[in-house]
């Protein structure tokens, strides 16, 4: 039996294990919600057309975000490779903003750009550019002085090193750096959507559990779920071809 079958088998059975429990009474399906009711109310969703849309709204929030966040959050880690001085400058404040859980940024964010899409793709963005410039920055320093030396003792420029020595052998720190942030991204989108937004899948989970709607609650998390184990294969796929287009 193949690992999917084996994890197919396990999802069906703890789905029958739950039926069965909520159907002789030994779980409530008010307090935990129950498969029967999470399709049914998956069901009603879809055909409303209001889970496509959250979903929808919620990705493209994130991919956006996190798409702004790891390019220019990598090509300013890579750009202090030129200036030691500013880099040693600003180093104790990328660290204190990279410590700082993203989250807290969410009430001002939200004042500044409202509660529509921007603030979301604003906080995906703050989520992601310092952890792409700190990965990217921290490649820099693993460069090989002696390569160094070498490509300045055969008349190369700076512009020249950068661009053949130092950006090629940077790539794999920036790579592994999205595989982190896809998932910064979407937590700090849905944290926005917790807090204020007209809609997406956070929202969703937000009002349905206001309401005791646990089925409903469970239709979001599994969709995030799908979402987030989706864009983690896409992003990892990325990763692979890039490096192997680079022979690394």
């Amino acid at each position: 039996m193949t690992d999917n079958l084996w994890r197919g088998a396990i999802i069906a059975t703890v789905l029958a294990l739950w039926q069965l429990a909520v159907n002789i009474g030994w779980v409530n399906p008010f307090l935990m919600g129950s498969p029967e009711g999470i399709a049914k109310e998956a069901l009603r969703l879809i055909e409303s057309g209001q889970l496509l849309d959250d979903t929808l709204t919620t990705v493209y929030a994130t991919v956006v975000g996190f798409l702004l966040g790891s390019v220019l959050g990598s090509i300013s880690g890579l750009a202090l490779w030129y200036s030691s001085k500013v880099a040693r400058v600003i180093d104790p404040f990328m660290v204190a903003l990279n410590g700082l859980p993203k989250i807290a940024l969410a009430p001002m964010i939200i004042i500044w750009f409202g509660s529509g899409m921007l603030s979301k793709v604003a906080l995906a963005f703050v989520a992601t550019f310092v952890v792409a410039l700190l990965s990217a920055y921290q490649g820099t320093h693993q460069i090989d002085d002696n390569l160094v030396n070498l490509m300045r003792s055969l008349k190369a420029t700076r512009r020249q090193i950068f661009a053949k020595l130092v950006i090629p052998a940077t790539l794999p720190w920036i790579i592994s750096a999205l595989r982190l942030n896809i998932g910064f991204a979407l937590i700090a989108e849905i944290g926005g959507e917790f807090i204020a937004s007209d809609k997406g899948l956070g929202r969703m989970i937000f009002v349905a559990g206001n309401l005791f709607n646990l089925n409903a609650v469970w239709v979001g998390v599994i969709v995030l779920m799908l979402v987030a184990t989706t864009l983690y294969v896409i992003v990892s796929r990325i990763e692979k071809n890039i490096l192997s287009w680079s022979g690394k």
